[in-house]
């Protein structure tokens, strides 16, 4: 019983540690995209004295003084610039449909592939005869010229 406290007592604090950590500065840099039209993240922007990233980065270190977390601070940015300032868009609203349209038009597609797949499989063969051969007859004057013609040009 005493080694159960012990666990229970482990998992409570770590559970609190792990949420009480304030966001790092990469965590928030990577979640927010570069102004400069380079489309990478403002941790990842490459343009040397980017007039974008630096501005945001100092903005970033502010708001972080102030002791702000993640999500917070991640607001403060989209009320300022927007929700294109988000490297990642939001799952409400629109947003959610936008993500998961995809997804299911890619389910529904697999569905109708099945079903048509299950209806051609199942379906018997056709069980129609060979068409008979189609009886001798008299030649004709019309053969009869043709064959003419066909030994001549042999022989």
């Amino acid at each position: 019983m005493r080694s159960a406290r012990h666990l229970l007592l482990l998992l409570v604090t770590s559970f609190a540690l792990v949420a009480g950590t304030p966001a790092s500065f990469q965590d928030v840099e990577e979640s927010l995209t570069c102004q400069c039209g380079c489309g990478l993240t403002v941790h990842s922007c490459n343009h040397l004295q980017c007039g974008s990233a630096l501005p945001l980065r100092d903005e970033i270190r502010a708001q972080m003084a102030l002791g702000k977390d993640k999500e917070s601070i991640l607001s403060y940015f989209s009320a300022k610039y927007g929700e294109k300032i988000l490297s990642a868009p939001t799952t409400s609203g629109f947003n959610l449909i936008a993500w998961v349209t995809p997804f299911a038009l890619i389910a529904l597609g697999a569905v109708i592939v099945g079903v048509a797949l299950t209806r051609w499989s199942a379906r018997p063969p056709d069980q129609t005869a060979p068409p008979p051969d189609p009886a001798p007859h008299a030649p004709s004057a019309y053969d009869k010229v043709v064959e003419r013609e066909l030994k001549q040009f042999e022989g």
